[in-house]
């Protein structure tokens, strides 16, 4: 099969017109702290601001997804909104030295010197987003990654240690892809394919073909499988990474072959079929660790199994899809907010919407509405 099933074409649209219709308006609206600057961390089942600390991760991650709202048809304020986030992470996240401070309390002044790999990672896809939309941002980018530690044999360690993390990993080749689709000066082609050698080279463990969650710096994961965190979104995370790295350099398809290796492991092993959910977690040996199933994991299989299908033409994968989206509706309510945890007896756990996930669900509508339009 090379044509999107109907199902997905309908599916595309909805949640489109919910996007634009709903969840920018509301995350925008009710999100942006105009008072203080930033975006609150989260919303209420209400709509309200939840009083949190303010992480950089969303004042960076909704200064991407604004910057992708036109494309996804928002006629909102979206470049304010970019701003919004973009001005917020230099004036209360940026520290001395050009690294970027994890979180800050209500006001900017409230915040501590703290700073984690993973936040470096999103301020970059910020900025990637914004040099998309005519914003100067690629000198201050590879500033940044000059600063970020690399690992010797691959890859960037944390910040403050010599473990090597595959979660933020994984998102410096999402920034490495992005920037070099952006067409922006810099090694940006040479580090995403630095990151494809890493993961099918070093991270993937050759027994169970599973990707760990943390390695030492010597790229090892825990000796012991059983003490090992396999996350099934993540595998699916990576998956659609290496494949949107083999369509965008040409490569000779060995990135794809390992992915779909990922998302076949993380549809056995991951998925429960009753609920029809990625779960959170497994062991080293693929035994479920976690049965909560998390928002974010539902989009990575979406966008994972959609690459799949458009790569290959294989049925099985749209049908993967189509179950994957029906997965993901699940969490989304009609007001613009979402569930984000989804317990082992089917029952949501009842908590504020967190505002990171708007990320997660900005790239699988939009993945969908990319594959839709080519394969449509």
């Amino acid at each position: 099969m090379t044509s999107v099933p109907s199902a997905l074409e309908d599916a595309s649209a909805e949640l489109q017109a919910w996007l634009v219709e709903k969840a920018y308006p509301l995350w925008w609206e009710a999100g942006a702290d105009l008072e203080h600057g930033g975006y609150h961390d989260a919303l209420d089942r209400s709509g309200r601001p939840v009083a949190l600390p303010k992480r950089a991760r969303v004042a960076a991650r909704q200064a991407f997804c604004f910057s992708k709202a036109p494309e996804l048809g928002w006629d909102g304020p979206w470049r304010r909104a970019m701003d919004h986030g973009l001005d917020f992470l230099e004036r209360a996240h940026r520290r001395a030295d050009g690294l970027y401070r994890a979180r800050v309390g209500g006001s900017p002044e409230a915040g501590d010197e703290h700073a984690e790999l993973y936040d470096q990672a999103f301020v970059l896809l910020a900025w990637a987003g914004a040099a998309d939309r005519g914003v100067a941002t690629g000198g201050r980018a590879q500033e940044l990654l000059g600063r970020l530690p690399r690992s010797p044999l691959g890859g960037f360690r944390e910040l403050e240690g010599r473990e090597l993390l595959s979660n933020p990993n994984m998102h410096l080749f999402e920034d490495f892809l992005v920037w070099t689709e952006a067409g922006g000066e810099g090694p940006w082609s040479d580090l995403a394919k630095a990151q494809a050698r890493l993961v099918t080279t070093r991270l993937v463990d050759p027994q169970s073909g599973a990707i760990s969650e943390i390695y030492d710096d010597d790229c090892r994961p825990a000796a012991d499988p059983a003490l090992r965190e396999v996350w099934p979104g993540h595998q699916f995370e990576w998956a659609w990474l290496l494949m949107r790295f083999d369509a965008l350099t040409s490569a000779q398809a060995a990135s794809t072959a390992a992915a779909l290796k990922l998302i076949e492991l993380a549809e056995h092993a991951g998925v429960d079929p009753a609920r029809n959910v990625a779960v959170h977690s497994l062991d080293g040996y693929l035994k479920p660790r976690e049965a909560m199933a998390r928002l974010w994991a539902q989009t990575e299989r979406l966008k994972a199994n959609l690459q799949a299908a458009e790569a290959t033409g294989d049925g099985r994968w749209w049908a993967n899809a189509e179950k994957s989206v029906e997965g993901l509706s699940l969490y989304l309510e009609d007001s613009g907010l979402w569930r984000d945890r989804l317990g082992a007896g089917g029952e949501f756990v009842d908590e504020p919407s967190p505002a990171s996930s708007l990320y997660h669900i900005v790239g699988a509508i939009l993945e969908l509405k990319r594959i839709v339009a080519r394969r449509g």
